[in-house]
């Protein structure tokens, strides 16, 4: 088939070996604009866990130290041993961990008709439930 006969298919070829010729060129244009430095990141600490004073109860119910005789009575904010030695016996069950306050500590008591749980934060009565 003549070209002359058909200028269609001699516009597309001609087209196409632009094309293919775009592909195979060697030469590189940057035109756009390099990308910024990246800004720097500020990195946080975490808040330091906070402190308690005073001896701590264990797992088995036993303090850590003797309680000083600074509490009078069973109130919100007294420690954990300063229950006990309140109380004046040992608790039936204790339950200590870590919370997102720091030390978490339950204290229950069995009492006659009635079961108390103590909860402490960092070694001050936080609430009662009876």
């Amino acid at each position: 088939m003549p070209a002359s006969t058909h200028p269609r298919l001699l516009i597309l070829a001609v087209l196409a070996a632009c094309g293919l010729s775009a592909c195979t060129s060697t030469e590189t244009r940057r035109t756009e604009t390099p990308a910024p430095e990246p800004l720097p990141v500020a990195v946080t600490k975490p808040a330091p866990a906070l402190t308690f004073q005073g001896p701590v109860l264990t797992g088995d119910g036993t303090c850590t130290a003797p309680a000083p005789a600074g509490a009078a009575a069973i109130e919100i904010g007294i420690g954990e041993c300063d229950l006990v030695r309140l109380k004046g016996k040992p608790p039936t069950d204790v339950l200590v961990g870590e919370g997102r306050a720091g030390r978490e500590v339950q204290v229950l008591y069995n009492e006659p008709g009635a079961k108390e749980l103590y909860f402490f934060v960092n070694n001050r009565l936080d609430r009662i439930v009876k």
